[in-house]
């Protein structure tokens, strides 16, 4: 799962807004301890989601281009507790290395210095992957970070 993941720079964010709608949109990311982290404005509706419900959706879809089968597009959803990291705790200094790691010291270092920025941390409780036909998984594990076969269902007919 986190080879697929890794081949990824941001990932499409599904938030429910204040009316209880659901909401996509996406951001850059970085992967560390068995988390994820975003950092984006609190200029962006996502941003404004996630401080009022701290619980979202990450998804990564493999590109149209490369796919063998439009139908059958390799694909993981996992569904996140969110919390703010605050600039003076811990983990944010280690994570915005990632980030400037990821992404170059010059844009990450501009980003910073906005106020408005915030570093967001997901924490996997769930999910599914799917790698094609009858290659469908749950996401599990003490680190949400292993696959499990699904349980019922039958199958295609």
């Amino acid at each position: 799962m986190l080879p697929f993941i890794g081949s990824f720079q941001s990932v499409v964010i599904g938030t429910v807004d204040a009316e209880g709608f659901p909401f996509s949109s996406y951001a850059p990311f970085v992967h560390h301890g068995h988390r994820f982290y975003i950092f984006i404005s609190d200029i962006a509706t996502h941003s404004k989601n996630l401080k009022r419900e701290e619980r979202a959706s990450l998804f990564f879809i493999e590109d149209e281009a490369p796919a063998a089968n439009i139908f059958a597009r390799k694909r993981i959803s996992l569904q996140c507790d969110v919390a703010l990291i605050q600039r003076d705790a811990e983990t944010f200094s280690p994570v915005m290395a990632r980030f400037s790691d990821k992404f170059g010291e010059e844009m990450i270092s501009m980003l910073m210095k906005m106020a408005d920025f915030n570093l967001f941390e997901l924490t996997t409780i769930g999910g599914e992957a799917t790698f094609g036909f009858g290659e469908a998984y749950r996401v599990g594990g003490k680190e949400g970070e292993m696959l499990l076969p699904r349980q019922g269902g039958s199958g295609h007919k």
